[in-house]
Formats: C-alpha cells, structure tokens, sequence
C-alpha cells in the first residue's frame, strides 16, 4: 500500500442547515474509507485565512487566494496505486458542491 494526500479545494459556501448535512455526507464517506482501511489520517478543516512565504527575499503576503485555488482541508489514506486513490476520492462530498479533490502521492524517503 502506498500513501495519497487529498487535498480539498473550492467548495460553495452553505447554510448552517446545509452545512450539518454536508458533514454527515462526510463522517458516513470517512467512515466507509475507514472501514476498508484507506483512512491513514482523517486530517482537518483549514482556517480561511493564513500567510504565504516567497522567494528568496521571503516576503510574506496573505493569502490564500482565489476561491477556487484555496485549500480548505486534508486527508491521508493508503490505496494500492494512484489510480485506487483516485477513485476512492470519487465519493467525497466536496464534489457535489463544485469543490476538487487534488490526489497527491506521498513520496518515499529514508528519513
């Protein structure tokens, strides 16, 4: 088994109504994945809010920055290969609110 990232981008913003049943569509997919062992880290919700470190000279600005690029959380789970991550991301939440989730492959070292 191998490591994968989920990272959550985009989204729309909800009611506090839709909210509670956009986080039970959550809890059930994350229990599936735990269920069948692919759950390493179930991870967190991100702050909207933050700073970026640039360059050389280190500048520091706000950020994050268009909606559509913001990371909004993470997840860590195992798969066999990039293609079983893949489609395991298919049924998370975020996709039915116009939100992606980026699927990064954890790569190995020897530290």
């Amino acid at each position: 088994m191998s490591e994968f990232l989920y990272l959550y981008r985009g989204g729309e913003r909800q009611s506090p109504e839709a909210m509670q049943q956009q986080m039970q569509r959550w809890m059930a997919w994350f229990k599936e994945l735990g269920d069948k062992g692919h759950i390493k880290n179930p991870g967190h919700p991100l702050e909207r809010t933050g700073k970026v470190v640039n360059g050389k000279a280190k500048a520091i600005t706000d950020g994050p920055f268009a909606e559509k690029d913001m990371v909004g959380g993470y997840t860590l789970v195992e798969a066999a290969d990039l293609a079983k991550a893949v489609e395991l991301s298919k049924g998370c939440p975020i996709l039915d609110g116009g939100g992606a989730v980026e699927v990064r492959p954890i790569m190995k070292t020897n530290m």
